[in-house]
């Protein structure tokens, strides 16, 4: 199986088409696309999840506060997240992020 090193060798060192690039992208995106749909399917309202901000790099952890089409909202200390689905790892329920925050708990009173 090849790893993502080599692949990524690959599409740098070879001369490609234009066409051949727009298949390779069309093919991440679809990729990317059955990868949040997995991860939503597997979601729940109040599920803990863990994500990478775009806009400061920080991981940030939060509650699933609701599931929509494009995007999961996350409850964090700093505020709603609007997340894509890829983005997001649920993790484990050991303790609620949120305690802190006037929240019962990761499954309650939301």
């Amino acid at each position: 199986m090849l790893t993502i090193q080599d692949i990524n060798g690959a599409i740098m060192s070879q001369s490609w088409t234009n066409t051949q690039l727009a298949s390779m992208i069309d093919s991440v995106k679809y990729a990317r696309a059955r990868l949040g749909q997995q991860t939503k399917r597997s979601l729940s309202i109040g599920d803990n999840v863990n994500f990478t901000s775009a806009r400061t790099g920080q991981n940030v952890t939060g509650v699933v506060v609701k599931i929509a089409i494009k995007y999961v909202t996350v409850k964090t200390i700093q505020g709603l997240w609007k997340v894509p689905a890829n983005m997001l790892t649920k993790i484990a329920d050991e303790r609620d992020p949120l305690d802190d925050f006037n929240y019962v708990g990761s499954k309650h009173h939301y």
